[in-house]
């Protein structure tokens, strides 16, 4: 077994951090939608560090961030699907020997967070906690999912090479 370095362990929970202060305090947030720039730390974390690394900053972030700042009451199902999300970020993004993420590893880990993710399972986790109908939540939550595919997909195009860049410099 590898030893964890001071450096990794002070990087991630910088981006555990981030995503707290982007979840909770700058993005859009109602009972059933949410609408944010909170994945980007995760992103991050997942292109410089990897899928293990990304599920473990998404699980802490969510949980930290639930019971520090609480939106609504603790369900560990978003924290179990936040900690997938890095965990996909992670197989898909996680930065390769000849560079950056290309386009379709970028499409393919959005539109699973999102699609699978964020509305199916999240939507699932909404409708027991709330004891709302999964089909009308589904409905409401399909265009937070429309408006974030294109944005997220913008921004991790536009992060690809600064992030790339940043690992060759070895500054994280």
């Amino acid at each position: 077994m590898s030893k964890i370095s001071v450096r990794t362990l002070t990087a991630v929970s910088l981006f555990i951090a981030l995503e707290v202060v982007l979840s909770r305090f700058l993005s859009i947030s109602t009972e059933s939608l949410k609408i944010g720039f909170a994945f980007v730390p995760l992103v991050c974390c997942a292109m410089l560090y990897g899928p293990v690394w990304a599920a473990v900053a998404g699980g802490l972030a969510d949980f930290i961030g639930a019971i520090l700042f609480p939106i609504g009451p603790y369900f560990p199902g978003f924290t179990l699907t936040n900690a997938l999300i890095g965990l996909v970020f992670g197989l898909f993004l996680r930065r390769r020997p000849a560079g950056t993420a290309g386009i379709v590893p970028i499409c393919a880990a959005v539109l699973i967070n999102n699609l699978v993710l964020s509305l199916l399972l999240n939507t699932l986790w909404v409708s027991i906690l709330y004891g709302s109908p999964f089909l009308q939540l589904l409905e409401v939550r399909l265009l937070q999912n429309a408006v974030m595919i294109p944005v997220e997909i913008a921004v991790l195009v536009a992060m690809r090479h600064p992030i790339a860049s940043l690992a060759r410099s070895r500054a994280i």
